[in-house]
């Protein structure tokens, strides 16, 4: 049918530290103020996409929250699953398959670990092809500071750059009053806090904390009736790279650079034209070739790129303005969480750190260990 498709509500749960609730139940929380931000009730989702829980998700999940998609979604390809599932969440729309989708996700990691029910390694590779990884302790920050070393010998990149993005993403933390951390930090504080896997310090490293996601997606058939703006999706991509670390040709270059130049060519502009960027960052250095390979700037000249504080509010080209998974939010996945914020900045509603007259916005998850990523290109017309 082709029809242009438009995020109409977005909404996070409580968030940050949250002991007394179930990631259900904060699911649920965040889906029911995303439907009221988009002026729908219950009965009119009929597209529905959630992973990374329940038993067989996303069917406990709708089961719970008491709705009964025709459409379903749960794509598992890590903390890039959101950007993948909206992209084809937004294509069902536009073929007539489903006129309002719901994508929600929940986590509460950071009270889990404090209750012993979890433990802070995921035990991937039994079995298949990681197995021959995993026996030899490869977690998932090493396989991110190896490849961080890696650029940092073939382009000269500095630990001070790498540094500078976790200055600037708590600069802006520091204007959301949602942040899980909000004190300033300087390059200093960030070198000289523990090592963790070098060349990461306990600071280049996204927080734990809890929380919940929500967006709704509707056909712009629905858009009239809508009480807010809506936030028009004007192109999507998405790309794999490898799961075994041998088998990735280049710990320089990630996956997207193929779901970016996608979505860049199908919502028909350039990286000059964004206004505002939400990318993952587990760690810096995921942050810092995300922009290279998004092509914000050239391969090689990611740290130089960043090191004039461009990511900050107010800066050239303002970068996870909610303080990012280094100091915003982060409860296990985040891709969601970048497309809620990336809505709140082109309806104008981001407070204190609203980037002025933002019009377009590019938000990129990356998943895995630079496994798979997901981008999309976001409009206010």
């Amino acid at each position: 049918m082709g029809r242009r498709v438009a995020i109409a509500g977005v909404a996070l749960s409580e968030v940050g530290k949250v002991d007394n609730q179930t990631p259900y139940a904060l699911m649920a929380q965040a889906s029911r103020r995303a439907l009221a931000d988009a002026g729908l009730k219950p009965e009119q989702i009929d597209g529905f996409a959630s992973t990374g829980l329940g038993t067989m998700a996303p069917v406990d999940v709708a089961e719970y929250m008491g709705i009964h998609p025709t459409w379903i979604d749960s794509t598992a390809v890590g903390g890039s699953s959101w950007e993948v599932m909206a992209a084809h969440a937004a294509d069902a729309i536009s073929a007539g398959h489903a006129d309002v989708v719901l994508l929600a996700y929940g986590s509460t990691a950071r009270a889990d670990l404090r209750k012993g029910l979890r433990t802070a390694n995921l035990d991937w590779g039994a079995r298949g092809p990681m197995q021959w990884e995993a026996p030899y302790g490869h977690t998932l920050i090493s396989k991110y500071a190896m490849a961080a070393r890696r650029h940092m010998h073939e382009y000269g990149t500095t630990i001070e750059q790498m540094a500078e993005i976790s200055v600037s993403t708590r600069y802006n933390a520091a204007l959301n009053p949602e942040a899980f951390v909000r004190d300033p930090i300087t390059i200093a504080d960030v070198l000289d806090g523990p090592m963790i896997a070098d060349p990461f310090t306990k600071l280049q490293c996204c927080i734990r904390s809890d929380g919940a996601a929500a967006i709704i997606l509707v056909a712009e058939d629905r858009v009239a009736d809508l009480p807010g703006k809506p936030v028009w999706i004007l192109g999507s991509g998405e790309g794999i790279s490898h799961i075994n670390m041998a088998q990735w040709a280049d710990f320089t270059t990630g996956p997207a650079q193929d779901s970016g130049r996608l979505a860049f060519q199908r919502a028909g502009i350039t990286p000059a034209d964004v206004d505002v960027c939400e990318l993952y960052d587990a760690f810096t250095y995921m942050l810092l070739i995300t922009l290279e390979d998004l092509g914000f700037c050239a391969k090689g000249e990611g740290g130089s790129f960043v090191e004039d504080g461009k990511l900050r509010v107010g800066g050239a080209l303002p970068t996870n303005t909610d303080g990012g998974g280094l100091s915003a939010c982060h409860p296990g996945q985040r891709g969601l969480f970048l497309l809620v914020e990336a809505a709140k900045q082109l309806r104008g509603e981001a407070g204190d750190r609203q980037v002025p007259d933002a019009e377009i916005a590019c938000v990129s998850g990356t998943g895995g260990w630079f496994c798979s990523s997901g981008t999309m290109i976001l409009g206010r017309s």
